[in-house]
C-alpha cells in the first residue's frame, strides 16, 4: 500500500464503513468458498485479503483501540498519532516477517495465589496477528462446532448457559454432567498439529508460534502452545478444538432406522464448550466416564490432556459451577444462580477498591465501583440472582460504612450517614456525592437471554439480516 509524498490522504479523513465493509465482502467469500468445499479458493482470497490495504488499515485500528494499545512490546514502540498508524499500516507486511519475543508479564489469579503468565507482543506482530485473524475468523466460524460458544462473533456465555439449561431443566433430560477443564490449553497445542491443519500462510504461522519470550532479560523459546496474549490465539485454540463435539455425536448420536441425518440421543449426550472449559450432559455415570475416555483420546493428538483436579463427574441433585453460575436441581426443578465463587470473588474485588479509595473524593470512589458493580450484575441478571444482588448490596454498605468512619473516627454514625448517604425519591441510604449515585445492585432487573440461533454465521450473507436485528435488540 502506497501513497505519494503528496497525497491528501490521512488517518483522520479514513471512510471506516468502507473499509469495514470492503474487508467484510472478502470474508464473506472466504466463507462461501469453504461451505462449497473449495478451500483452494479460500486461500486465494485470504492471500487477497491479507494483502489488501483496507485490511492493514483496520488491523492497526483494532490495535490502537482495545485496552493494550497503551502497553508496547520488547521494542518499546506505541502507536500513538494518527500519522504513526499510518505508517505502521503502509509497513505491514507478510513478506520478510520475522516475529519478535514477547514480553513477559504476570498477572494475578482471581481467588489464588499463583499468577497466570501473560505474553505482551510488540504492536507490529499484534497488527500482523489481526489481519491474519481477519483472514482465519471466517473459515474458523464457517467449521467450527455448533456448541461452541467462547471467542466466536456474537456468541456468549449466556448462550452456552441457556443451552445448558434446556438440556438440564426438564424431568427427562439427563442427571450427570461430566465438568471437563484442559490442562494449560493455550500453553500445550502442538505446534505441528496447528501447522499441519490450520489454514493458515505457514511461513507467518510459524513466526507467530516460534516467537518465544523475554523475562528478565532472558530470551525462552517455546515448543508448544499458542502466544499468550496473542489476538490469534484463541481462534487458534478454538479451531484445535473443533471436531471434539462431532467425534462424540458420531459416538452417541444414533441414526433412526432407514435415515442419515435424523438423528436420536438414547443416552442424553450434550456436549457444551466455552474456550476450553466444557460441559458434558449423560444419561449415567458411566457413559460420562466413556465420553470422558473419548475425550482423552482427543485431546493427545494435539498435545492436550485433561485437568484431574479440575474435570469431574458430577449428578444434577449436587450441583455443578460452569463460566460463574451453579446448576444445580432442587426437588427436580433446575435453578441457575451466581457461584458462591463469583459472589466472593466480586465481593472481595469491592472491599479491596473501597480500601484502596480512602484517602479519595466520594465521587472517585462512585466512578470506579460503578462499572464494577454494573458488569457483575449484567452478566448475572440472567439467572436466579435476587439474593445474590441483595447480598451484593450489604456487601457494598459494609466496606462503605467501614470507609466513611476510617475517615472520619471523631465523627458519630449520624454525622457521617449524613455526609455520605441521602435520601432519593423512596429509598433511605443512598450512597451519593454531588454529581453521581451509587448503583444498587438489588434493583437490577432479571431478564431472560435470547438463545442464538445455531445455524447462523455471521460471514453467510444471507444471515446478516438476522445478527443485525439481533444486535439492534440487544442494544435497547
Amino acid at each position: 500500500m502506497e501513497t505519494p509524498a503528496d497525497s491528501p490522504f490521512t488517518w483522520e479523513n479514513i471512510d471506516w464503513t468502507k473499509v469495514q465493509e470492503h474487508v467484510n465482502k472478502l470474508q464473506f467469500r472466504i466463507a462461501k468458498a469453504v461451505v462449497k468445499g473449495n478451500i483452494y479458493k479460500a486461500k486465494r482470497l485470504q492471500y487477497l485479503l491479507t494483502n489488501s490495504s483496507y485490511a492493514k488499515l483496520l488491523a492497526i485500528k483494532k490495535v490502537t483501540s482495545n485496552k493494550g494499545k497503551n502497553t508496547p512490546g520488547i521494542d518499546g514502540i506505541l502507536y500513538r498519532t494518527p500519522k504513526q498508524k499510518l505508517n505502521a499500516a503502509l509497513s505491514l507486511s507478510h513478506l520478510k516477517y520475522r516475529s519478535l519475543p514477547l514480553k513477559r508479564t504476570y498477572i494475578e489469579k482471581k481467588g489464588k495465589k499463583a499468577k497466570r503468565p501473560l505474553g505482551i507482543p510488540t504492536m507490529y506482530d499484534r497488527a500482523m496477528q489481526a489481519l491474519f485473524a481477519l483472514a482465519l475468523e471466517p473459515i474458523a466460524e464457517t467449521t467450527a462446532d455448533t456448541m461452541s460458544f467462547g471467542f466466536r462473533k456474537y456468541r456468549s456465555a449466556h448462550d452456552a448457559r441457556e443451552h445448558a439449561f434446556n438440556c438440564l431443566a426438564h424431568k427427562d433430560r439427563a442427571q450427570w454432567i461430566l465438568e471437563g477443564d484442559i490442562k494449560g490449553c493455550f500453553d500445550h497445542i502442538s505446534h505441528q498439529w496447528l501447522m499441519d491443519n490450520i489454514p493458515l500462510n505457514k511461513k507467518t504461522l510459524k513466526e507467530f508460534l516460534k516467537a518465544g519470550y523475554i523475562y528478565r532479560k532472558k530470551l525462552f523459546p517455546v515448543k508448544a502452545g499458542t502466544p499468550q496474549g496473542g489476538i490469534i490465539s484463541p481462534i487458534l485454540a478454538n479451531m484445535t478444538l473443533d471436531g471434539l463435539e462431532k467425534v462424540i455425536k458420531e459416538q452417541y448420536w444414533s441414526c433412526a432406522k432407514g435415515t442419515i441425518h435424523n438423528r436420536y440421543n438414547r443416552n442424553k449426550v450434550n456436549f457444551i464448550r466455552y474456550a476450553d472449559d466444557f460441559i458434558v450432559t449423560a444419561k449415567s455415570k458411566e457413559v460420562a466416564l466413556d465420553v470422558k475416555n473419548i475425550i482423552e483420546k482427543f485431546l493427545i493428538e494435539r498435545g492436550l490432556t485433561l485437568s484431574e483436579e479440575k474435570t469431574a463427574i458430577t449428578h444434577i441433585a449436587d450441583g455443578f459451577n460452569f463460566l460463574g453460575w451453579n446448576f444445580r436441581k432442587y426437588h427436580g426443578k433446575l435453578l441457575i444462580k451466581p457461584s458462591k465463587e463469583s459472589f466472593k470473588n466480586i465481593s472481595q474485588k469491592i472491599r479491596t477498591t473501597v480500601k484502596q479509595f480512602r484517602g479519595m473524593p466520594q465521587k472517585d470512589l462512585i466512578r470506579t465501583l460503578n462499572p464494577i458493580i454494573r458488569g457483575w450484575c449484567n452478566y448475572h441478571k440472567v439467572t436466579v440472582a435476587k439474593e445474590a444482588f441483595k447480598a451484593l448490596d450489604t456487601v457494598l454498605f459494609e466496606a462503605l460504612w467501614r470507609w466513611g468512619r476510617f475517615r472520619h473516627q471523631n465523627k458519630n454514625a449520624m454525622w457521617i450517614k449524613n455526609r455520605y448517604w441521602k435520601r432519593i425519591e423512596n429509598r433511605d441510604w443512598r450512597f451519593c456525592s454531588e454529581d453521581n449515585v451509587l448503583i444498587v445492585a438489588g434493583y437490577t432487573k432479571i431478564i431472560r437471554h435470547i438463545m442464538i440461533k445455531l445455524d447462523k454465521n455471521p460471514f453467510v450473507r444471507e444471515d446478516s439480516d438476522y445478527f443485525y436485528y439481533r444486535k439492534r435488540k440487544e442494544s435497547f
